[in-house]
């Protein structure tokens, strides 16, 4: 039996067959399998502590010819020892029905180029490595996307700093720095969390139909996605014909991460990992994050039908960046919610990192991880809510002080943008001082929509709702008016849920942001016939 084409075939994890849910290896596969687990945690833990175990072999002398012997029989023994496991696992997988015919339906799925073609439908059955699933979706050179739509944000190029600083900031950022920004990109981590991550999966499978596929990027990586599609089921609502894009945050995955609420709310969901995380290729740097969630909007868009203006981004901490850059690559989606996120992560890491090196963490963020939502914001026009939570620990520079939670500046910078005469500098501290109080304290004495109708349905040119508004240029317009307009557009944008930042999102909080257009529309067409606002 020609078992050596087992080698390398991907591991079995589940399959979906009936009632049947697990796959059972054989004894050889098994063992086979756990040896090349343990010798590639192995060599995770290595590479990770490698400067200290260099630093050791060092001092022990074995940097010398003498011990060119020694390292020879060890990584001969470590070979002879991956030689073995494979033929063990090899010889196992041929002698099993299940894996056999697993492998079939594989190399079925790969001649065929269908993404709900019969090969693959049968593919979805079984669970299994998913670098080898084939790719479903291929991502355009942004035909979809306007051209004009596209915002690169990065600083400018920081010349004047040292350059041992430089060359310490590029290696921190690419060895460990990267890695404790996104501790989801760490292998280590995604192995003990495995078992969650497949438990998590199966039931988005199972319970909610969830097709899960793979998207090739721009730049090459593989983005591991899933679908869950409401529209024409029989218990839909009308949340179904709205589709939520979740962007998890930066230790959490689509297996176990934030797509549980919209889909309490009947929303078709589509969930992704980020570069590096789980089934995703790649690393999580901005432009290979940029250029995933591109990828993924493209999808919803161009494969599985879903106009802009039925998606809503919906992004969790360190994921309101990826939902920030889509909403900036399609300006005219639904909305977008934003749960405990942040303006600018350098304002999060230099209280987190010694006085000493800060310099070094400016450079290697601003250069390299210049996650900058506060550029981002004002890119986009359309609707936003801000969830905030009012015990975070993460968001917040200062432990139990609500007034250092970064929301509240991205908040005031994009009101700031889009009504610069009632959030001028001198209204700015009022701002921050409403902010370091729960939004339930903040009393708001009048409800000012029908003056921001009136005012938008007089001076909107055309029609159309354009932002910055000069709102509040008027010479008569008081300092106590543009008082109450602030406490007014600030709880109108953001909503507290009571929590530490890694708490679920319940359900009530997950609503459709204010949109001043819709209600635009009513007012207008109920109060003049002849006049239609257009959307």
């Amino acid at each position: 039996m020609q078992f050596h084409k087992y080698f390398f075939t991907p591991r079995l994890i589940k399959q979906y067959d009936g009632s049947k849910l697990s796959y059972e290896p054989g004894a050889l596969e098994k063992y086979g399998d756990q040896l090349l687990t343990a010798l590639n945690l192995m060599w995770s833990f290595s590479y990770y502590t490698s400067p200290i175990l260099v630093s050791i072999l060092y001092r022990r002398g074995y940097f010398v010819a003498e011990s060119v012997g020694t390292f020879a029989k060890v990584t001969t023994g470590i070979g002879l020892l991956v030689a073995v496991s494979l033929c063990m696992r090899g010889l196992g997988r041929s002698m099993n029905v299940a894996y056999v015919r697993f492998a079939e339906t594989l190399e079925n799925a790969k001649r065929s180029s269908a993404r709900n073609g019969e090969a693959k439908k049968a593919l979805r059955q079984y669970d299994f490595d998913f670098s080898q699933w084939p790719v479903d979706y291929v991502t355009s050179r942004r035909t979809i996307a306007k051209p004009g739509n596209i915002v690169w944000v990065s600083s400018p190029p920081r010349h004047h700093d040292p350059i041992p600083c430089q060359i310490a900031a590029y290696i921190a950022v690419h060895t460990f720095g990267i890695r404790m920004i996104y501790p989801g990109s760490v292998r280590l981590l995604q192995s003990y969390m495995e078992p969650m991550i497949v438990e998590g999966r199966t039931k988005l499978v199972k319970k909610f139909s969830g097709e899960r596929n793979k998207l090739k990027t721009t730049d090459g990586n593989e983005i591991d996605t899933i679908f869950v599609d409401y529209r024409h089921r029989k218990n839909n609502n009308a949340n179904s014909a709205t589709l939520v894009i979740c962007s998890e945050g930066n230790a959490s995955f689509y297996e176990i991460g934030i797509m549980s609420t919209p889909l309490e709310l009947k929303y078709s969901v589509l969930g992704w990992n980020h570069p590096g995380f789980a089934g995703s290729s790649g690393r999580p740097y901005p432009d290979q994050d940029q250029n995933a969630i591109d990828a993924v909007l493209q999808f919803a868009i161009g494969e599985l039908g879903f106009k802009p203006e039925n998606i809503i981004l919906y992004g969790w901490s360190i994921g309101g960046y990826s939902t920030l850059y889509g909403a900036s690559l399609f300006p005219e989606v639904k909305g977008v919610i934003l749960d405990a996120t942040f303006d600018d992560v350098l304002q999060l890491a230099l209280p987190r990192m010694p006085e000493s090196i800060s310099n070094i963490v400016k450079i290697a963020i601003r250069e390299y991880v210049n996650l900058n939502n506060r550029d981002l914001i004002t890119q986009y026009k359309g609707p936003v809510l801000f969830i905030r939570r009012t015990e975070d620990e993460i968001i917040c520079s200062e432990e139990n002080n609500l007034a250092t939670n970064r929301g509240n500046f991205l908040l005031i910078n994009m009101l700031q943008h889009r009504f610069p005469y009632i959030f001028k500098p001198e209204q700015l501290p009022y701002a921050e001082e409403l902010l370091s109080k729960p939004i339930e304290l903040m009393l708001v004495d009048t409800d000012l929509t029908d003056h921001l109708m009136d005012y938008v349905g007089l001076n909107a040119r055309d029609g159309i709702l354009r932002y910055p508004l000069d709102i509040g240029n008027e010479a008569d317009f008081s300092n106590d008016s543009r008082r109450a307009w602030v406490k007014f557009l600030i709880k109108k944008h953001l909503s507290d849920f009571k929590s530490t930042h890694c708490t679920p999102l319940p359900k009530e909080f997950f609503q459709r942001p204010w949109e001043l257009p819709s209600e635009l529309d009513y007012y207008i067409v109920s109060h003049d016939k002849t006049r239609r606002w257009p959307r």
